[in-house]
């Protein structure tokens, strides 16, 4: 069990969950180790939050079924049914988010987490203050709290025909037709209508979008970016909304109105 989380870093221990809320955030850590989800959930307990455990894809599914989940620990090496195949599976159904947690920790695996709708991968070994901020970071994405409550922003913001709503985490398409996006995709898009016609490193964007420091070989801003283009239906426009600035990083590349 020392192999899989570390030591725990030097300072006072990080904030749990807002205290406005109704409810605990109440979160699922799925992992066939049992000695694994025992330690997870004392760590998440310990700061506030409400977790339960889950040894499998049925369980998991159960949970789901019965409860209100605000996020998901999912192990990538699960028996039986692997943790990509339960990420595709909850897509289908929900958007809860979700951080996978593996020993694989090759780019490779990242990237399909991410492609598959994860919102965040941590790669074992880590740490119990590592864990802690991955969590608040991806709560903080999913909610309203991802528009910084100290410095007011637009409410609106209107683009070549589309609109997004910052505080109901709402895109709708020229016809108006919502388009279901992640907490991640919700961050970044508003990260790039906050940026319009302005160039961001790969490494900038995501440190804006995602809270935390990119290393060269990070590709997950990539995946998102191919994520929102998909969903934008940008690669069938002549002009794409998003441009890629080679070997730099991309680029709103419409005017924006906010109000």
């Amino acid at each position: 069990m020392s192999q899989i989380i570390g030591q725990q870093t030097s300072g006072t221990a990080p904030a749990g969950p807002p205290l406005s809320l109704a409810r605990p955030v109440h979160i699922v850590v799925v992992d066939d180790d049992v000695g694994i989800r025992t330690l997870l959930c004392r760590i998440l307990r310990e700061c506030g939050y409400e977790a339960t455990s889950a040894d499998s894809a049925v369980e998991l599914r159960h949970i789901l079924a019965n409860r209100a989940i605000d996020l998901i620990l999912l192990d990538v090496m699960m028996p039986q049914v692997d943790g990509f195949e339960i990420c595709r599976d909850i897509r289908t159904r929900s958007n809860v988010p979700i951080i996978m947690v593996s020993a694989r920790g090759l780019e490779a695996d990242r990237v399909v987490g991410l492609d598959l709708g994860a919102d965040d991968y941590i790669a074992k070994p880590f740490g119990r203050s590592e864990v802690l901020a991955r969590v608040r970071a991806v709560l903080r994405r999913a909610g309203d709290s991802h528009v910084p409550t100290d410095v007011p922003g637009p409410e609106h913001y209107a683009f070549a025909g589309w609109t997004y709503r910052a505080r109901q985490c709402e895109l709708l398409t020229p016809l108006g037709a919502e388009v279901e996006l992640t907490g991640a995709e919700h961050e970044l898009l508003l990260t790039l209508l906050r940026n319009a016609q302005r160039m961001i490193s790969r490494e900038r964007l995501l440190e804006l979008a995602r809270n935390r420091q990119a290393h060269a070989s990070d590709r997950s801003i990539d995946v998102l970016i191919s994520r929102l283009r998909s969903k934008m239906g940008d690669g069938r426009r002549h002009r794409p909304l998003i441009r890629t600035i080679r070997g730099v990083g991309y680029m709103l590349a419409v005017d924006v109105e906010t109000c």
